[in-house]
C-alpha cells in the first residue's frame, strides 16, 4: 500500500507542478483566451457526446436520457461561465477617485481588483458524472476565474474520467494552451487525497461528496502550515414543509410529485426531500398515506455504486432502528439482492425528531422520514434542529401571514435556497443560484457551487493605491494574450 501511495503520491506532485507552471500564463492571459477555452470545451463534449453517454452509462447506470440531459447542462453551464468572462465579471474593478486632504475626508486613489488564487485541487463527484465532475460547474467557474485546475475524478466513473480529460488535453493543444491548465490525477486513495490538499502548489480545494470524506478533506486544507479555501458541499436533508393549504385540492397530485422527487436518480440527488413535515390530522394522515403508495410503485434504477448501496441499506436500517420511528414503507423481503433498491418511508413526531440528531442524518438513496407536527409552532422547532441544508420547500406558504413570514424566516436561517413551490431536485444554472448552505451542508455558506456566482470563490480582492494605469490595466483582462 505504501509503494502504490508513493506513486501516487509522485503523479498528484507532478500534475501539481504542471498546474502551478500554467498559473502564470493563463492567471494573466485575456477574457478572449479563457472564453475560447470554456466554449471549445463544451463543442468538444458535444461532439463526443454519443460515445461519452454510453461509457457513462455503463459505469451509472442512469440511463441514457438522464446522461444526455447532463451532458447538455454541462456544456450549457461552460458556456454560461464564457459569457461572464466576456462580460468582464472575473475583472471588475471599484474605483475611488483620490480626495485631496487628511482621511477621513481625504483619501488616496483607490482600485480594488480581483486575482485568480492560484490551482484548484477539484474533487469530482459521484452523483453527476458530467455536471459535477471534470469538466463541471467547479471546473468551469475556476477556469473562468483564471485558476488552473487539478481535477481528482470519482471512482465510481473511471473510465469516463479519462476520456473527458482526454477530450480537453485534445482542446488545449488546439488551442495552445499549457496542459497543466486542466491537470489529472488519476484513482487516488483516501491518504492520496489528503496530500493533493495538503500540496503546496494548490491554492483552494472544490469539493462535492459525503460528510465524511469531505470534513477529513476540510480538516487538511485548515491544517495546513498555509491554510487554504475549502469549498465543500457535504450532504443535506432538504427538509420540505407540507401546510394545510397545499392539500386542499386533494393528497393525490401532491403525493406523487414528491414521490417521484425522492426517487430521482435512486435518490442520489444532494438536493433529494429527505425530512417531509407534514400536519398530524386527517388530511396530513391521507398525504402520509398518498405519498407511501405513490412511492411503492416508483421503480428506482441501480445505485452507482456497490458502496453506496451498502451505505444507502444501513443508513434506512439505522433510521429504521431508532426509537419513536415507524417503517410507512418497507423494503420487500432480499431486496438486498435485487439490483436496484426499493424505496423507503418512516415517519416519527416532532418530538422525537427534535430530539434525536440521529434523524437529522442524511439517507442517500430513495427514501424519506415524515415528521408529523401539530401546528405553526411545531413546525419551527422542526427547522430550528435542522442544522443547516441545501435548500428547504415550503408547500402552501403563498399567503402573507404572519405564520408564513415566521416560517419563510425559519428556512432562509437554515436553508441556502428556499423555494415556495416544485421540487428541490433539479437546480437551475444562473446568475441567481445559491447552491450551498449553513454546515453541514456547505462548508462556505456564503458561496455556491451551481450558478455564475461559483467564480467568486476563486477570486481575491486586491486594493490598488495611488497605482499607475498599467498596473490597473494588467488585471482588466483586455490585453491581448
Amino acid at each position: 500500500m505504501q509503494t502504490e501511495n508513493n506513486a501516487t503520491f509522485a503523479r498528484i506532485d507532478e500534475a501539481a507542478a504542471l498546474a502551478h507552471e500554467a498559473q502564470a500564463f493563463y492567471g494573466a492571459a485575456s477574457r478572449a483566451v479563457r472564453s475560447a477555452l470554456l466554449r471549445g470545451l463544451a463543442d468538444a463534449l458535444e461532439r463526443d457526446a454519443a460515445q461519452l453517454v454510453a461509457i457513462a452509462d455503463e459505469e451509472t447506470s442512469l440511463g441514457a436520457a438522464r446522461l444526455n440531459g447532463e451532458l447538455a447542462r454541462t456544456a450549457f453551464q461552460l458556456r454560461g461561465f464564457a459569457e461572464r468572462v466576456e462580460a468582464g465579471i472575473a475583472n471588475r474593478h471599484v474605483d475611488d477617485a483620490a480626495v485631496p486632504g487628511a482621511p477621513p475626508a481625504g483619501r488616496p486613489h483607490l482600485t480594488r481588483v480581483q486575482l485568480p488564487l492560484g490551482p484548484v485541487a477539484m474533487f469530482s463527484a459521484s452523483n453527476f458524472p458530467f455536471a459535477f465532475s471534470v469538466l463541471g460547474g467547479d471546473t468551469a467557474s475556476a477556469l473562468a476565474a483564471g485558476c488552473t485546475v487539478i481535477v481528482k475524478p470519482h471512482p465510481g466513473h473511471p473510465e469516463l474520467s479519462r476520456r473527458v480529460h482526454a477530450l480537453a488535453e485534445r482542446v488545449l493543444r488546439e488551442q495552445g494552451l499549457p496542459e497543466g491548465v486542466i491537470a489529472f490525477v488519476d484513482q487516488a486513495s483516501r491518504e492520496a487525497a489528503v496530500y493533493l490538499v495538503g500540496h503546496a502548489d494548490v491554492a483552494a480545494v472544490a469539493f462535492t461528496g459525503s460528510y465524511q470524506g469531505g470534513v477529513a478533506l476540510w480538516r487538511a486544507a485548515n491544517a495546513r502550515r498555509r491554510p487554504i479555501p475549502f469549498y465543500g458541499e457535504l450532504g443535506s436533508i432538504n427538509p420540505l414543509v407540507v401546510l394545510p393549504h397545499a392539500l386542499a385540492d386533494g393528497v393525490d397530485t401532491p403525493a406523487a410529485t414528491l414521490a417521484a422527487s425522492i426517487t430521482m436518480g435512486c435518490g442520489q440527488f444532494c438536493t433529494s426531500p429527505g425530512v417531509i413535515v407534514v400536519r398530524d390530522d386527517a388530511d396530513g394522515e391521507r398525504f402520509a398515506h398518498a405519498l407511501a403508495q405513490a412511492l411503492s410503485a416508483q421503480k428506482p434504477h441501480a445505485m452507482l455504486t456497490a458502496a453506496m448501496r451498502h451505505g444507502f441499506e444501513s443508513a434506512a436500517a439505522h433510521i429504521a432502528s431508532q426509537a419513536g420511528v415507524s417503517v410507512r414503507l418497507a423494503a420487500p423481503a432480499h431486496d438486498e439482492e435485487a439490483a436496484a433498491p426499493a424505496p423507503r418511508l418512516f415517519e416519527t413526531d416532532a418530538q422525537t425528531f427534535i430530539a434525536n440528531a440521529a434523524l437529522h442524518e442524511e439517507m442517500f438513496g430513495p427514501a424519506a422520514l415524515i415528521v408529523k407536527v401539530r401546528d405553526e409552532a411545531q413546525t419551527l422547532d422542526v427547522l430550528g434542529a435542522v442544522e443547516g441544508s441545501l435548500t428547504v420547500t415550503l408547500w402552501g406558504a403563498q399567503a402573507d401571514t404572519p405564520a408564513n413570514r415566521a416560517l419563510a424566516t425559519a428556512a432562509q436561517r437554515i436553508a441556502g435556497r428556499v423555494l415556495f413551490g416544485g421540487v428541490p431536485t433539479g437546480v437551475a444554472v444562473c446568475d441567481a443560484q445559491q447552491h450551498g448552505g449553513p454546515w453541514p451542508a456547505s462548508t462556505q455558506p456564503h458561496t455556491t457551487s451551481v450558478g455564475y456566482a461559483a467564480i467568486e470563490r476563486f477570486l481575491r480582492p486586491v486594493a490598488l493605491q495611488d497605482a499607475p494605469q498599467w498596473a490597473i490595466a494588467a488585471t482588466s483582462g483586455t490585453a491581448t494574450a
